[in-house]
């Protein structure tokens, strides 16, 4: 086995055994146009490479140190954390967290191997450890009628009121999608990316190419008499559907877009062949009424997703003094952010 970086030359090949868009070559080059620091590593046997990873590396603000982040992997082995601590060590890091794109099927047999390779439950989780997963390969008729009823009623809703779906990767369009991003992030509180983070994301990323294998965006909208009021940044990577980002107006609420725009997603799904719709996050099992998050978790529960949960989040602690200070500065700083926020 031998362990190296990738070249640009094998970018092909990288994104043939990663299995996420976070992972993807394209998803890294989108993060070096932000400024941040990206490093991967493919594992190879006799030539042939048959795994890797991709890890950002972000500086901590007034100190020569950074934190690693490496989401959406795969399942952590010995020979993946010795390179990742090597890594750690080079770039200075104070630790590098984990989140595994793997569905908590193996129980205790995880939390042993965890123990084992010297994993810390993550001190502040970034991915939701929950994920709305939908089978795009039911019959569309199925999909409707296992929707719930009053979805199924809202999107009936929608298209008598006229209201038109279609995919438009226009300069116009994605104009209305960050004006649309902003007013949602107002409106529901909630910390969301920069304006120059969605135009490079975007910038990289949207659509170009037919290829199913390399990461591509598409730009969704739904219209009401010629007004946008609903847009939504979905990706296609492989076999899954994924929706990552979303915005909507608060005018026209009662023509129901939105219900309308995740009917009209599954068939953009179904109509490439993919056969997964990843819904990108929800809460946990009876969740609280009252969690922030609680109205998207309940607007995609009611498309009768599948709930996935996932292994979780993880720390691979390279400096155990600094992590220990950064833990209680990172408390202190989300107590203002979210005293700011009221």
């Amino acid at each position: 086995m031998t362990i190296r970086p990738i070249t640009p030359s094998e970018k092909q090949a990288f994104d043939a055994v990663v299995n996420h868009p976070l992972q993807t070559y394209e998803w890294g080059e989108f993060r070096v146009k932000t400024g941040v620091k990206v490093v991967r590593r493919g594992f190879f046997n006799k030539n042939k490479l048959i795994s890797g990873f991709q890890l950002t590396v972000h500086p901590v603000p007034h100190t020569p140190f950074t934190i690693g982040y490496l989401p959406k992997g795969e399942l952590p082995t010995k020979e993946m954390l010795s390179e990742l601590l090597k890594i750690g060590r080079e770039e200075k890091c104070i630790f590098i967290q984990l989140e595994p794109n793997i569905e908590n099927q193996e129980g205790e047999n995880w939390k042993l191997k965890k123990e084992h390779l010297k994993l810390q439950t993550a001190a502040h989780p970034l991915f939701t450890k929950y994920n709305f997963v939908l089978d795009l390969t039911k019959r569309e008729e199925e999909i409707l009628a296992d929707m719930h009823q009053k979805t199924r009623y809202n999107i009936k809703v929608a298209k008598k009121n006229e209201v038109e779906v279609a995919e438009d990767n226009s300069d116009k369009a994605f104009k209305e999608y960050l004006r649309l991003t902003k007013e949602t992030t107002e409106r529901q509180k909630f910390y969301a990316h920069t304006e120059d983070y969605h135009q490079k994301m975007w910038e990289t990323l949207k659509n170009q190419s037919s290829d199913k294998n390399k990461l591509t965006a598409h730009l969704l909208t739904a219209k009401y008499k010629d007004k946008i009021l609903t847009a939504w940044i979905v990706f296609v990577f492989k076999d899954t559907l994924y929706y990552p980002y979303g915005a909507s107006s608060s005018e026209n609420r009662e023509v129901m877009s939105s219900n309308l725009m995740m009917f009209e997603a599954i068939r953009f799904g179904k109509k490439l062949g993919l056969k997964k719709f990843d819904m990108w996050g929800a809460l946990g099992k009876n969740p609280d009424k009252n969690d922030p998050w609680y109205g998207f978790h309940n607007f995609k529960e009611k498309y009768n997703p599948e709930h996935v949960e996932y292994i979780g989040s993880y720390d691979l602690v390279i400096n155990t003094v600094l992590y220990q200070i950064y833990k209680i500065a990172d408390k202190l700083r989300w107590l203002m952010l979210r005293f700011k926020k009221q």
